[in-house]
């Protein structure tokens, strides 16, 4: 089948550092060239992909100095999009709701993944106006803020099984992955870590909007003997990093919509703590690939107890339930489902096989790799 892949363009894909929406656009569209689809990726220039690349601007918008308004170019892809639609049996948009207005009048078959959190104030009238848009949740929690959306399936994320190496034997600390921001709640990975004596590795990104506090009351925090502050790291030192933790810290204070970085410690095995927020409970199982616990109290100990999960156990939940195979032939239901409506929002069509969902179903379709230009 021919299917567009409409990433949001502030990072490359895959990201060079932090990203996790181009990191699941790239292990997503990866895996549907490799079941045998016809995949048109529109990203950012310095993208690497074995889907055709429709490149939308020469490198990442967060990388580039010259952009002073990252909206103006989305725009643009959005428009390419909308000329190009009848080259694609469906479109799969992951730019939040920037392309509603367009997707409600396309002629061809589309979803859109929200990728991020839904509790934000003013997000209602959104949804109650498009409310025949298709959309898939991340997680079956994500979607509580918005029930009047219109939700087909929740697809929840996956990693190539190969990507991060398992670890059977952590060394003595543990780590904390992701941003520096209020709501992560590095403080409480700290706290952690010094009640207990035990070293913290710390590989956070710092945001601008977050500058303000990581300066005010994160990094008053970085001067114990026992923390140490990595910095943003990218895959290349990801599997290193994880797997040689004792444990991973997520100790979240915000409905988090999924989590990636859950999964990626479970990759190498190492277990996860984490605070009952948001997904956590649809990630983590609890006693078996880490602990769910809802108070410091709980996390600390915990935090001692984690020598007691099995690390193979571990990696093989995450082999189980957390692939990019799995995530891709679920998203593949999600449009052979849609196909057979026929493409505009409630209408179905009588016929039992749509254009296209034969080899959807199949996974034929030309081979992919070219350059498509934007």
């Amino acid at each position: 089948m021919r299917i567009a892949q409409v990433s949001p363009l502030h990072e490359s894909v895959p990201p060079r550092l932090y990203g996790g929406t181009e990191r699941i656009v790239h292990y997503l569209t990866e895996e549907l060239v490799r079941l045998g689809h016809d995949v048109t990726l529109f990203a950012s220039g310095d993208s690497k992909t074995s889907a055709k690349l429709a490149a939308q601007c020469d490198r990442a918008l967060r990388l580039d100095e010259r952009c002073l308004d990252p909206l103006a170019m989305h725009v643009v892809m959005l428009e390419r999009v909308s000329n190009w639609e009848s080259d694609f049996d469906l479109v799969h948009f992951h730019t939040d709701y920037l392309h509603f207005p367009l997707a409600r009048r396309m002629a061809v078959p589309h979803v859109t993944t929200l990728h991020g959190r839904l509790d934000i104030p003013g997000l209602g009238p959104i949804y109650d106006e498009f409310c025949d848009v298709p959309v898939v949740s991340i997680s079956d929690a994500q979607r509580r803020p918005l029930a009047q959306a219109n939700w087909v399936s929740t697809v929840r994320h996956g990693l190539p099984p190969d990507l991060l190496e398992f670890n059977p034997e952590p060394q003595d600390y543990l780590a904390f992955v992701g941003r520096i921001s209020p709501e992560k709640r590095v403080d409480r990975a700290i706290e952690i870590a010094t009640a207990l004596g035990i070293p913290l590795k710390i590989a956070a990104k710092i945001d601008k909007i977050d500058r303000e506090y990581f300066e005010t009351t994160i990094k008053p925090l970085l001067g114990h003997d026992l923390v140490e502050f990595v910095g943003e790291i990218g895959d290349e030192r990801k599997g290193a990093f994880m797997g040689g933790a004792r444990a991973l810290l997520f100790p979240i204070d915000w409905p988090e919509p999924f989590g990636l970085v859950m999964i990626e410690a479970m990759a190498c095995g190492t277990p996860v703590i984490a605070f009952r927020n948001g997904s956590v409970d649809e990630v983590v199982e609890d006693h078996v690939s880490g602990f769910v616990v809802e108070s410091m109290d709980e996390a600390v100990e915990a935090a001692r107890r984690v020598h007691e999960l099995d690390r193979r156990r571990v990696r093989a939940r995450f082999e189980a339930r957390f692939t990019a195979e799995r995530m891709a032939r679920n998203y593949l239901d999600v449009y052979v489902d849609l196909c057979s409506r026929g493409g505009l929002p409630g209408e179905v069509v009588t016929q039992s096989t749509p254009p296209g969902a034969a080899n959807l179903l199949a996974g034929d379709g030309p081979p992919s790799g070219e350059i498509a230009a934007a």
